[in-house]
């Protein structure tokens, strides 16, 4: 196990943040601080927590870039449901539960027709931004009153603050040294690798990811099982909507628009194949991180942000071409190790003729 544990793609994952963290201490030693590299996770764990959501739905074969929509959904529902009068764990309660509805509403579609899941998803990406940016003038249509306000339409494009210590505390606070939104991180990803490893579930959502067909003569519940790991997923997007809601103290239908290739480029860096029945929880996590420090540190060795994105592309493609390398060589090796073993077979038959 130890030596299978080396050579996985974690292991290299794990190999490459630590050669990265030294590199950029060795330029700014300030950067090894532990107390600052915990800390400076509350920038992106949005990304790692979103990322792990979506990594149960690319084990299915499918995707969901709506996420990034979601994300302000929830945001923006808090915030309404705050200054509406709504006390602060109802209203924690209600975004998160509109994330997960969400969810469940691409799965359903994907589930129960032809059309493929990046179509619908790139469809939601727009409507659930849409009505992020738009609540608030459809509740003052509705009739509903902003509590000690004139009406919402006030913050359709305005952040809303003054949100309760209580609540911001999740994207502000420490429990020692280590963040809150970081161990919020670790709990979703612990329970995502349960899930995968430990529940039939995940071994639907593998089987689901190999073949749909050969999963519904199996006798899985296809339909259902697409419809649950939509849901967690839009669950995920709407934790880490108000994770990011709670460290800028302030809810907005634009949080988290600009995550997107981000977490795309976290799931396929961790290890998830595109095609579905391959996945990695740890992975996606190890290069969230990757990540997530790259750009941080870039950024503060004077890299523009208009340049980060394109450095971050360049890894993601050259992370998949390694990918390929390293699966093309993995094969070249199982062919060859089987034709030695057949030639074996072969000669061992033939001194005994």
């Amino acid at each position: 196990m130890t030596s299978k544990w080396f050579k996985s793609w974690e292991f290299m994952l794990a190999v490459v943040l630590v050669a990265e963290l030294m590199v950029l201490g060795l330029i700014n030693p300030a950067f090894l601080n532990i107390e600052n590299l915990l800390f400076s996770t509350c920038d992106f764990i949005h990304v790692i927590i979103a990322a792990v959501g979506l990594t149960l739905v690319i084990m299915t074969g499918g995707i969901d870039i709506s996420g990034v929509s979601i994300m302000g959904l929830a945001s923006i529902v808090l915030g309404l449901s705050f200054v509406a009068g709504v006390p602060i764990v109802l209203a924690v309660i209600l975004a998160l539960a509109v994330g997960g509805l969400a969810g469940s509403f691409n799965g359903t579609v994907i589930s129960r027709t032809d059309i493929n899941p990046l179509v619908v998803t790139l469809a939601m990406l727009f409507f659930y931004a849409g009505v992020a940016t738009g609540l608030p003038t459809l509740l003052d249509i509705i009739g509903f009153k902003a509590y000690g306000a004139g009406g919402f339409e006030a913050y359709q494009y305005e952040g809303i603050t003054g949100l309760p210590r209580s609540f911001t505390w999740i994207g502000t606070g420490t429990i020692g040294w280590v963040p809150v939104p970081l161990i919020i991180a670790v709990v979703i990803a612990a329970g995502a690798t349960w899930l995968l490893h430990h529940t039939r579930f995940g071994r639907f959502l593998k089987l689901i990811g190999v073949s749909e067909d050969v999963a519904r003569f199996s006798g899985v519940p296809v339909n259902r099982t697409l419809v649950t790991v939509y849901a967690l997923n839009g669950f995920a997007a709407a934790v880490a909507g108000l994770v990011l809601t709670a460290y800028f103290t302030s809810a907005r239908s634009d949080l988290g628009s600009e995550a997107l290739l981000n977490i795309i480029t976290a799931v396929v860096l961790g290890g998830s194949s595109i095609y579905g029945g391959q996945g990695s929880v740890l992975g996606t996590f190890l290069a969230g991180l990757v990540l997530g420090y790259l750009r941080q540190g870039l950024l503060a060795l004077g890299v523009t942000s208009d340049v980060v994105p394109v450095i971050v592309g360049a890894l993601l493609i050259g992370s998949v071409a390694l990918k390929i390398g390293m699966s093309s060589l993995n094969t070249s090796r199982a062919n060859k190790a089987a034709y030695e073993a057949e030639m074996r077979t072969v000669g061992g038959n033939a001194k005994q003729a």
